[in-house]
């Protein structure tokens, strides 16, 4: 999913920030972006199309001996946040989803396969439970720290531009008389990197004050 997302920021470079979680993925792009005349249809399906056919070319690397078992589809739809603050907060509701979601399902599969209990069990055993009553059943039952699951569980994943520098193999030209070589360097590109860290509080936007730019 990550790689799809990565594949639709370098195809549209006005996505200045990109968060996913399960099976769905946010894309922002810019303030002033005037890409396909601003037309709220063509952002869509572009999206939408590039996402799915992005899912189908990669899937070989990553499930090599998993076939497709049908084709995918990907749904999508446009919104036009008034201001930064309220973009904001659709992806801090965004990443509280997640840790919701996460909570809930490391506690329920736990009660499932290392209880054994059914599914049915499990649901009413959590039915009224609090966030804190999740996590004292992991740690009390299972001897596990919800807080020491892996982050792209728990936060999720965000992307943004940022310069790496990418290890490349590059034909040096010698004089006539001897050979070519190959030699590694080293070159910067900016790219969509993949980060899992808290969007919800300030410190990410401070930090990162350019992706909100006024001007941009």
């Amino acid at each position: 999913m990550t790689k799809c997302a990565q594949t639709v920021m370098e195809e549209l470079e006005d996505i200045v920030i990109a968060y996913g979680q399960s099976d769905e993925y946010s894309f922002v792009f810019k303030r002033k972006s005037n890409w396909f005349k601003r037309r709220a249809s063509k952002f869509m399906t572009h999206v939408a199309s590039q996402f799915a056919s992005s899912f189908v070319f990669y899937w070989p690397d990553y499930f090599q001996d998993q076939p497709l078992l049908y084709p995918p589809g990907f749904d999508g739809r446009v919104v036009l946040y008034p201001n930064n603050q309220t973009l904001k907060d659709y992806l801090s509701w965004r990443q509280a989803d997640c840790h919701i979601n996460n909570l809930y399902n490391t506690v329920f599969w736990a009660l499932v396969q290392q209880s054994g209990l059914t599914p049915v069990q499990a649901q009413e055993r959590l039915q009224g439970t609090l966030a804190a009553d999740k996590n004292e059943i992991l740690f009390s039952e299972f001897n596990i720290n919800y807080n020491n699951e892996p982050p792209v569980c728990r936060k999720g994943t965000v992307l943004i531009w940022q310069k790496v520098g990418e290890v490349m193999t590059k034909e040096v030209k010698l004089p006539v008389e001897m050979e070519g070589k190959k030699v590694a360097v080293t070159r910067t590109r900016t790219k969509p990197v993949p980060l899992h860290c808290d969007i919800i509080g300030d410190a990410f936007w401070k930090e990162h004050p350019k992706i909100l730019d006024e001007d941009s």
